[in-house]
C-alpha cells in the first residue's frame, strides 16, 4: 500500500502543479481580456467531466468487484463490457454538448463559439475513453500504468501551453490545449501492455445494470462538480439575485471569498479527486466492514482540516493580503471557516467513495445533490455574505456526509 501511495502521490503533484502552471502561463501570455475567454471554456469543460468522473467511480467499483468473484463462474456469465457503456455514454454526451450548443454556447462562450462548442464535443467523448481507463486500471490495481495516466494527462497540457507561448499562439491554442490532454489514453496504450491488458477487463453486473449505476454516479459527480468547481459561481449568483436584497455585498469582499475558497480547498480535494481510485478500491475489498475502514480515511482527512483551520485562523488572512493584495482581506474567523468546509466536502468525497463502494448508488446521488441543495439555500439567506459563504460551505456537506452514512447503514 505504501508504494501505491506514494506513486499515486507523485502522479497528483505533477497534475496539481501543472494545471496551476497551464493558468499561469495562460494568465500572462493571454493578458485579461484573452484569459477570461480561455477560463470560462476550462471551467465548462471541468464542469462536464467532473460529471464524468462518475464513469471512473463506477468502473472502478465493478471491475474491482468482478476481480474478487473471478472464482464465481456466475458471474462472468453476466459480467458487462465496461468499455462498451462508457464509449457509448462518451458518444452520446458529446452529441449532447452539439446539440443543444444553440441554446446556450452564445451565453456562455464570447468569442470563437462555434470551435469552442467543437473542442468541448470532442473532449468530453474523449475524456469518457480516459476516465473508463483509469477506471479499470484502479479496479485492476495497476497502480503504476494509473499514475502514469494521471501525470501524462496533466503534462501533456503544460507542454502545449509552453510551446504555445514560445510560438506565439493565441487563445486558440489555449483552447485545445484544454481538451488535448484526455488523449493521454492513447499515449498509454500504446505504450503499456498493462493498459491493454486492463481496457477490456468485464464488470460485474450487466452492461444494462451498469449503464444505470453509471448514470447515477454522473448525476451524483454533477453535484460534486457544481459544490466543488461551481460555487463561486454559486457565490456570485446568489450574491446578485438571492432572495434577498443584495445592495450591502462588497465587490471586494465578494472577490476575496471566492479567491479563499479556491486556495483552501486545494490542499485536501487535489489529492482526494485523484484518489478515489485508490479509496473506492479499499472499500470494494472492505464491503463487509465499510464502517470500520471509513475510519483511517476520515481520520486522516480531520487530522489535516483541524490543523490547517487553525493555521488559516491565524496566518490566512496576513497570507491573502501579502501575497494577492491589500484589496483581498478577510478576518481569521472566515478563513478558518472556509478550511472548515473544505475539510466537509473532503469527507463527503470520502463518504462518498464507500457508498458507490457498497452498490449503493442512489444515496451516494443523494447525499451530493442534498449537499449542493443545503449550500445553495443557506447562501441565499439574509445575512452577511462571508456568514453566509462559511455556513454554506459547513452545513450542506455535513447534511450529505450523515445521508451517506445513513445510507451505508441501511446497507448494512
Amino acid at each position: 500500500m505504501a508504494g501505491t501511495l506514494g506513486r499515486v502521490t507523485v502522479a497528483t503533484i505533477i497534475a496539481a502543479a501543472s494545471g496551476y502552471l497551464v493558468l499561469l502561463i495562460a494568465a500572462r501570455h493571454l493578458g485579461a481580456a484573452g484569459y477570461a475567454v480561455f477560463a470560462v471554456f476550462w471551467a465548462a469543460y471541468g464542469m462536464v467531466t467532473g460529471a464524468q468522473n462518475g464513469q471512473l467511480q463506477e468502473t472502478t467499483r465493478a471491475v474491482r468487484s468482478a476481480l474478487g468473484s473471478a472464482s464465481d463462474s456466475s458471474r462472468g456469465a453476466s459480467g458487462s463490457r465496461p468499455l462498451k457503456v462508457n464509449v457509448a455514454i462518451g458518444l452520446a454526451l458529446g452529441a449532447l454538448v452539439a446539440i443543444t450548443a444553440p441554446l446556450w454556447s452564445g451565453q456562455v462562450f464570447a468569442t470563437d463559439r462555434w470551435l469552442s462548442v467543437l473542442l468541448l464535443a470532442v473532449g468530453v467523448a474523449s475524456f469518457a475513453v480516459y476516465a473508463h481507463l483509469c477506471g479499470v486500471l484502479a479496479g485492476a490495481a495497476s497502480w503504476t500504468a494509473f499514475a502514469t495516466l494521471l501525470s501524462v494527462d496533466a503534462l501533456i497540457r503544460l507542454v502545449g501551453a509552453i510551446l504555445a507561448v514560445a510560438l506565439g499562439w493565441g487563445i486558440v491554442a489555449f483552447l485545445l490545449i484544454t481538451v488535448i490532454g484526455s488523449v493521454s489514453w492513447c499515449l498509454l496504450l500504446l505504450g503499456s501492455s498493462a493498459a491493454r491488458g486492463a481496457v477490456g477487463l468485464p464488470g460485474d453486473v450487466t452492461d444494462r445494470r451498469l449503464t444505470t449505476n453509471t448514470l447515477t454516479a454522473m448525476a451524483a459527480a454533477a453535484a460534486s462538480a457544481v459544490l466543488v468547481m461551481g460555487f463561486p459561481v454559486l457565490i456570485k449568483l446568489t450574491s446578485e439575485i438571492g432572495l434577498f436584497d443584495r445592495d450591502t455585498d462588497d465587490e471586494r469582499v465578494v472577490g476575496a471569498l471566492i479567491l479563499a475558497v479556491t486556495l483552501t480547498r486545494a490542499p485536501l480535494l487535489v489529492p482526494l479527486n485523484s484518489f478515489q481510485g485508490v479509496l473506492i478500491t479499499r472499500f470494494v475489498e472492505a464491503r463487509n466492514r465499510l464502517m470500520a475502514s471509513l475510519a483511517a480515511p476520515l481520520g486522516v482527512v480531520v487530522a489535516v482540516g483541524v490543523i490547517g483551520s487553525a493555521l488559516a485562523w491565524v496566518i490566512g488572512p496576513w497570507l491573502l493580503s501579502s501575497v494577492f493584495g491589500a484589496e483581498f482581506r478577510l478576518g481569521g474567523g472566515v478563513v478558518a471557516a472556509l478550511t472548515t468546509g473544505a475539510t466537509l466536502l473532503a469527507m463527503l468525497t470520502v463518504t462518498g467513495a464507500s457508498t458507490i463502494a457498497a452498490g449503493a448508488h442512489r444515496w451516494y446521488a443523494a447525499g451530493w445533490w442534498v449537499a449542493t441543495l443545503v449550500s445553495i439555500v443557506v447562501l441565499t439567506l439574509p445575512f452577511d455574505i462571508s456568514v453566509r459563504v462559511g455556513a454554506a460551505l459547513v452545513v450542506g456537506p455535513l447534511v450529505g456526509v450523515g445521508v451517506h452514512l445513513a445510507g451505508l447503514a441501511t446497507r448494512r
